[in-house]
């Protein structure tokens, strides 16, 4: 019996590793879930898996946790050190689906006890991929892609000597505005920005589609995770989202990952590897689907694509800066105070200022100066939307 834990168990990630678990629970012993504010469901997915403990990031909901899991068994516990103490428990496999950077102290903690760490938080690796990776070496875990691009491309290169890869690319759908006008973008309302051409998704997710700053942090973690160069990376508009993602050969064959749109063959794979197994996804008809097209993305529409590529060569803590200046900017367009191209000029201001700084790029990397950065790139994000919403 396998013990598993699930860090981010309310969102899409993390009910889609329950539905799988829950197929053969005689396989599992759920050692923990972890959520936000969603405690019915916390609660309800506890009891159902019999997990040990069931812990919310939000101390002031603990009462409401208790209250549900009385008489249940299941202990209840709340905060971010809760957090980190749930991912410490001895598991064997340990999901990481928190979103965002304060996905990175409980990740970091469940490599530490030498776990398989399946991560679906690009900000991990964005933030502090060399940390992470040091870790898994140091503490002999293991790390698993659940991204489905970086899932794709883990499974093209099984067999494969990554001396041999010449380029990685990375598919997008191109998102809400793939087709509009460049000059429209400007007046673009976060209801346009939030309906994506493919699928249902939550808000934040969605617009980062639309300006493709999801794609650019997957651009860094592929430089992060697999250890390629940045010029052999790249992005391409690939509007059916059935190709996750494409390996190439420097004898010039393509190695393609083709599924469906779902989330559970990336999780599947992670979760049951090196084993494949039967799961509940679609198969795919070819000849209904009949082709698949592809596009260059125009730098004008997508700069955050050339950000990556900027983080890339910077290294250090640039991700860091990136993804932190990203979450800000993106509150700030939600929030009414910037337009959707503004997004990324804060980004590019607060990146080319921080970089710059004497002894940021090359400081040492640990759990603690990465967070103090992200806490200083948010301030120097809000003082960028400051200073342009001065002008208009």
């Amino acid at each position: 019996m396998r013990r598993v834990t699930i860090l981010g168990a309310t969102g899409s990630i993390g009910q889609n590793t329950i539905d799988l678990i829950a197929r053969t629970p005689e396989e599992y012993e759920v050692v923990a879930l972890t959520g936000g504010r969603n405690i019915d469901r916390l609660a309800a997915d506890a009891m159902r898996l019999r997990a040990g403990i069931a812990v919310t990031c939000h101390e002031e909901l603990l009462g409401d946790l208790r209250d549900r899991l009385a008489g249940s068994g299941v202990e209840a516990a709340a905060g971010a050190q809760a957090l980190v103490e749930a991912a410490r428990r001895p598991a064997d496999w340990v999901m990481s689906a928190i979103v965002g950077s304060a996905g990175l102290a409980p990740g970091l903690a469940a490599l530490e006890e030498g776990v398989t760490l399946a991560l679906a938080n690009k900000e991990t690796l964005v933030c502090a991929g060399p940390l992470v990776l040091e870790t898994v070496e140091r503490h002999g875990g293991r790390l698993l892609p659940v991204d489905s691009e970086h899932s794709a491309v883990f499974q093209a290169l099984l067999g494969e000597d990554i001396a041999a890869v010449e380029r990685v690319i990375i598919t997008a759908s191109g998102g809400a505005f793939r087709d509009w006008p460049l000059e429209k973008l400007k007046t673009a309302t976060l209801a346009e920005a939030s309906t994506h051409p493919n699928w249902d998704m939550g808000q934040r997710i969605t617009i980062d589609s639309a300006s493709m700053f999801n794609k650019a942090l997957e651009l860094i973690e592929t430089r992060e995770y697999f250890q390629v160069d940045p010029e052999q990376i790249e992005a391409v508009i690939h509007p059916e989202s059935l190709i996750h993602a494409l390996v190439g050969f420097r004898d010039g064959a393509l190695m393609a990952h083709v599924g469906p749109p779902d989330m559970r063959h990336a999780i599947g794979f992670a979760l049951h590897w090196p084993a494949r197994r039967d799961l509940p996804v679609a198969r795919l008809d070819l000849a209904e689907i009949g082709a698949f097209t592809f596009r260059a993305p125009d730098p004008a529409r997508y700069p955050a694509l050339g950000l990556a590529h900027e983080v890339m060569r910077r290294r250090g803590l640039a991700g860091a800066i990136f993804n932190a200046a990203k979450e800000r900017a993106l509150d700030g367009f939600i929030a009414g105070e910037i337009g959707f191209p503004d997004m990324a000029a804060v980004v590019a201001d607060v990146l080319d200022k921080m970089s710059s700084e004497s002894g940021l790029e090359n400081a040492t990397m640990t759990l603690d100066k990465v967070l103090d950065i992200d806490r200083l790139a948010r301030i120097r994000a809000e003082e960028a939307i400051a200073a342009r919403r001065a002008l208009t």
